[in-house]
């Protein structure tokens, strides 16, 4: 972890600050005044139909998407702004890089270098971005490679792993960056569905291990066992946010009832 960009955080801390944030695409709105809050340790799920907006806040929340209104702060720090007399300027390219290095993002694809080894593709941000030898690089690498139970593919190609093995490691390849928080797009929408599994346990076990984390899913199961709370989301807004439990199990609003009635 940076230490010069994550403070020390009290349990149960606020880590994840949302503040009536807005996002159009040209004249289409994707989000329209969204605000939630993700304490330290926290496992937040966001549910809802596709183009609800939730991939979008989720892109929002390390600056890959820049929002036109609103804030978003990690660790009581903005995301992709500074503050200076009373107005809100964008950050220099490298200063929102160095951000990003304490956030974890796992994609719906892979997006793992075809050319590296799955080895190579998670020592490659370490070494480079984070300065540290490749001795220690792999070490390291090596010891998140048994967490995602990949202990034996460290010398594998992409093209030679399946769909659910690369997702495995490229988690694997985000926890080498030592983040403080991880987001999860829809992380097993591209996998067969006898994959699935795989990955959703490693997911619960960083949870179980305390990371704090911002999952987007259509994993109903996974929502309600693993999540701490769900947003469900719809036209760009949250329509209801609650305990996981009890929005899945118990949903008030008519909208989240309908979608619910439909996946589960």
């Amino acid at each position: 972890m940076t230490a010069d960009l994550i403070p020390d955080a009290p349990s149960n801390a606020v880590a994840v600050e949302i503040d009536k944030v807005y996002k159009s695409f040209g004249r289409l709105p994707v989000l329209r005044g969204v605000s939630m809050t993700v304490r330290e340790g926290e496992v937040a799920c966001l549910i809802g139909p596709s183009g609800s907006g939730k991939s979008t806040l989720l892109r929002c929340v390390n600056h890959l998407e820049k929002v036109d209104a609103g804030r978003i702060s990690v660790h009581d720090r903005l995301v992709g702004y500074h503050h200076k007399n009373d107005r809100l300027y964008e950050m220099h390219d490298r200063d929102v890089a160095k951000q990003r290095r304490t956030i974890g993002m796992v994609f719906q694809r892979f997006n793992l270098f075809p050319h590296m080894t799955a080895l190579e593709n998670i020592i490659e941000a370490p070494v480079q971005v984070l300065g540290k030898s490749k001795a220690v690089a792999v070490a390291e690498a090596r010891e998140h490679l048994e967490k995602v139970g990949l202990s034996d593919k460290a010398g594998s190609y992409p093209t030679q792993l399946s769909g659910g093995q690369q997702q495995r490691v490229a988690i694997a390849r985000a926890l080498a960056m030592q983040p403080a928080l991880m987001l999860f797009d829809e992380p097993t929408s591209a996998l067969d569905p006898e994959l699935v599994g795989d990955v959703l346990a490693v997911m619960r076990q960083l949870a179980e291990s305390g990371m704090t984390m911002i999952v987007v899913t259509h994993e109903m199961g996974f929502a309600r066992d693993v999540g701490d709370t769900v947003a469900f989301m719809d036209g760009g807004i949250i329509v209801e946010h609650g305990d996981a439990r009890q929005v899945i199990a118990e949903p008030q609003h008519a909208r989240t009832q309908a979608f619910l009635a439909k996946v589960r």
